[in-house]
C-alpha cells in the first residue's frame, strides 16, 4: 500500500466542535419561518450535507432557499466564534501532519466563507493547500465531487491520499473518489453509526493520525 502524502480533513466534527451550534442553527430556523421542529437526531443524522440539501422539503422555490439559508447563516455567524472549540490535539494533529511532509486540504459542505471561518478560529487557515467548500461543486458529499476537486488541485495521487471525517458522507465521498478514509470518533458519531460506511482506518484520538503516516 503507498505511503500517504495528501491528508483530506473534514471540518465541522473533524477538526472544530461546531455540531451543537449547527444543530442550533437549524432549530432556530425552522422557528422563525414556522416551520414544525425537527429533533436533534433527525439534524444529525444530515450533518455532513449542505444546507440547500438539509432544507430541500421546505423550499419550494428559490427564494424560499434563500430566506432559510439567510436566517441559518445570520444566526450561526453571530455564535460562531463564542460557541465554536477546536478539538483537543487536532491543532498539534494537523502540524505534524505537514512536518511529515505531507499536503493538507478541507473538503467541507459548508461555504468557503464559513469553512475559512472555522479555520481561522482554529488557527488553521494557512495550514491547508486547498478549500473545496459547498460553492465549489455541483455534487456535494457523499458524491465523489468534492474530493475529487481536492485531488485534482493538487495534482496528488489518490492512491496515497487518505480522507479524514466524522460521518458516513464523508466516508462514501472518498470510497467512490478512490482515496483511503479515516473515521474519527472524537466527533458526535461512534463506531457503531459510522461501521456500515466501512472505513480503511478508525481514529480515536488525533496523534493516531500521524502515527498512520509514519505505518
Amino acid at each position: 500500500m503507498p505511503s500517504l502524502k495528501t491528508v483530506l480533513f473534514d471540518l465541522d466534527g473533524t477538526l472544530i466542535d461546531s455540531i451543537r451550534l449547527i444543530i442550533d442553527s437549524y432549530h432556530h430556523t425552522l422557528e422563525v419561518h414556522g416551520i414544525p421542529p425537527k429533533s436533534d437526531q433527525e439534524w444529525l443524522d444530515g450533518i455532513g450535507t449542505p444546507l440547500r440539501v438539509q432544507f430541500a422539503e421546505w423550499a419550494h422555490d428559490e427564494a424560499r432557499m434563500e430566506a432559510l439559508i439567510a436566517t441559518y447563516r445570520d444566526y450561526n455567524i453571530h455564535h460562531h466564534d463564542n460557541r465554536v472549540t477546536v478539538y483537543p490535539g487536532v491543532v498539534e494533529m494537523v502540524r505534524a501532519v505537514r512536518a511529515a511532509g505531507c499536503r493538507t486540504g478541507i473538503v467541507t459542505s459548508k461555504n468557503r466563507v464559513g469553512a475559512y471561518r472555522g479555520l481561522r478560529l482554529a488557527g488553521l487557515d494557512e495550514a491547508m493547500d486547498v478549500v473545496i467548500g459547498a460553492d465549489d461543486v455541483v455534487n456535494p458529499k457523499p458524491h465523489r465531487e468534492p474530493v475529487d476537486r481536492a485531488v485534482a488541485h493538487l495534482g496528488a495521487d489518490p492512491a496515497s491520499t487518505v480522507y479524514v471525517g466524522d460521518s458516513v458522507h464523508d466516508m462514501h465521498s472518498g470510497r467512490s473518489a478512490g482515496v483511503r478514509t479515516a473515521a474519527v470518533l472524537w466527533g458526535p458519531f461512534g463506531r457503531p453509526a459510522l461501521e456500515a460506511a466501512a472505513p480503511d482506518h478508525w481514529l480515536e484520538a488525533p496523534h493516531e493520525l500521524v502515527t498512520l503516516l509514519t505505518a
